[in-house]
């Protein structure tokens, strides 16, 4: 579980030259069982150290010579999902806790107890502010205490962490904080102007942890007008923000770069906003593509964009007789539904006639059953005893032209269209395709 910036710590340190540990426990003990560190660099991570977690606790030795930095702690798959950060410096052992539901905390380590509780103590401040001019105060008294209590509790850490690889984090972390009362649309206004004050997006410290790419998500989802508009005047206002980031990226390496552009792609392809996603990806990914890695990054996004919700669905020809037939130019329903399947398929053969028998009353419905066949020897009396579909081959099973067209894994595979062939739903079997064209007449 990725925890937010609220309460997950990124840090820095000095080069190790000695072995250290991190230990601890895992709560509820019964729902974990190992554990692999991973030392954080710009845009990747290389694996340290690895252990197994027993009765909820665990001993990590990292080894001799390993580099200090941020380290990311992984404790279940997918891995981009269920982890947290942690420094590791040759200074202290790190000991800590952590909570399915209550996230880490640390029983011993000055560098992650101060960074952790900077966080917590900073965010509390920076909300009360918010919440000042979200309501629409005009106290003075009030907004004076508020941005005072935020300088302090700035000053205070930024004092506590010096000689700490940590102020690096504080310092940049540093918020806007009005030394006047304003109204919300010039505190939002100066807010953004001020954004990027301390960052240093060309710091190998930082970007050897999450701290940048979560600022730029930030910036880019969060930056917005007090009051917004339609849902395309939101995505200009989004695609203005990821202009103004990607002028303050320009000089750092371009496969840096196209690390955080992917990962503000993955958010924005995640909401449906995809005038963003394609803006990001014409604009600032595809040029940036230079590795090997990226470029297979850019062929699978390609895949998501051709099948994404809303989408023209690829191209279908098939024979009815001697007629050549296309999905195209078929007309007369109010939906239509693609399904991938095989006639040497169990799951298929089961699935497929209960589906017919179900739509058998639906005359608003196509349907265009897609075989994934070596041949057509089962493929024709299978075929033929679901006579309410149209049918259409594709030889070469899973390296056929379809099977790759719509990124096709597993049999069956069901898409449903709407009249203009627009991609609407990927049901995951035949009862869910009924359940959804039942709701969706």
């Amino acid at each position: 579980m990725k925890h937010p910036l609220s309460i997950i710590a990124f840090f820095i340190g000095l080069t190790l030259c000695s072995q250290n540990t991190i230990s601890g426990t895992f709560s509820p003990a019964e729902d974990f069982s190992w554990l692999i560190a991973y030392h954080l660099k710009p845009g990747g991570q290389a694996y340290i150290a690895d252990t197994a977690i027993k009765d909820g606790v665990f001993t990590l030795t990292i080894p001799e010579n390993s580099k200090t930095g941020t380290y990311r702690l992984v404790y279940a798959v997918p891995q981009d999902e269920f982890y947290f950060d942690v420094l590791y410096t040759a200074n202290e052992a790190i000991e800590l806790n952590f909570d399915l539901n209550n996230g880490v905390s640390f029983t011993s380590s000055e560098e992650n107890k101060l960074f952790l509780s900077y966080f917590q103590d900073i965010n509390k401040s920076e909300q009360q502010l918010v919440d000042f001019y979200a309501v629409g105060s005009n106290n003075t008294t009030t907004f004076q205490r508020i941005t005072k209590a935020l300088k302090t509790t700035q000053a205070a850490y930024e004092k506590r962490s010096e000689n700490l690889y940590a102020q690096k984090f504080i310092v940049a972390n540093r918020g806007f904080i009005p030394e006047t009362l304003t109204t919300k649309q010039d505190f939002i206004k100066n807010k953004k102007a001020a954004y990027f004050t301390h960052l240093k997006f060309d710091d190998p410290d930082l970007q050897a942890s999450d701290f940048l790419v979560d600022k730029a998500l930030n910036y880019v989802f969060t930056a917005l007008p007090s009051e917004l508009g339609s849902s395309t005047d939101i995505e200009e206002v989004l695609k203005e923000n990821v202009t103004t980031l990607a002028m303050r990226l320009v000089e750092l390496p371009e496969d840096y770069q196209f690390y955080i552009f992917h990962k503000i792609w993955e958010q924005t392809a995640a909401n449906g906003l995809n005038q963003v996603s394609d803006f990001l990806l014409n604009s600032h990914m595809t040029p940036k593509a230079h590795s090997i890695d990226n470029m297979k990054l850019l062929d699978e996004i390609e895949v998501k964009n051709r099948l994404r919700l809303g989408a023209v669905a690829p191209e279908i020809e098939w024979v009815d007789d001697t007629v050549v037939k296309k999905l195209s130019t078929s007309e007369g329903a109010e939906h239509y539904l693609i399904v991938f399947w095989s006639s040497t398929c169990g799951h298929c053969l089961k699935e497929l006639p209960a589906l017919q028998k179900e739509l058998k009353t639906k005359t608003a419905v196509k349907v265009i059953a897609v075989g994934l066949e070596n041949d057509e020897l089962t493929w024709k009396p299978e075929s033929a005893k679901l006579n309410d579909f149209e049918h259409a081959i594709a030889l070469g099973r899973w390296d056929s032209e379809y099977a790759k067209l719509y990124d096709i894994h597993k049999t069956p595979t069901y898409y449903i269209l709407d009249k203009d062939k627009r991609i609407l739903a990927k049901p995951e079997s035949d009862k869910e395709v009924v359940a959804f064209l039942k709701e969706n007449k």
